[in-house]
């Protein structure tokens, strides 16, 4: 199932690519990419979201709505 969602309590936008299990992640500094046992990308996490959309675009976005796809 493809989802991205915002977790208010940790501030981050989560992009989920796949519902295979999560075998390691790497951080890349705000960013963390979650990995299957087959290295296929399944999960990314963009950390401190909201400073990050505030200090880096003109975009005004919701946070209080749920975004699927």
């Amino acid at each position: 199932m493809k989802k991205i969602s915002y977790s208010k309590d940790v501030d981050a936008l989560l992009i989920e690519l796949s519902n295979e299990a999560i075998a390691y992640a790497e951080n890349e500094g705000d960013v963390i990419l979650h990995y299957s046992q087959d290295d296929k990308l399944i999960l990314v996490e963009i950390l401190d979201f909201r400073r990050l959309i505030s200090t880096n675009t003109n975009l005004k976005i919701s946070l209080e709505t749920p975004i699927a796809t």
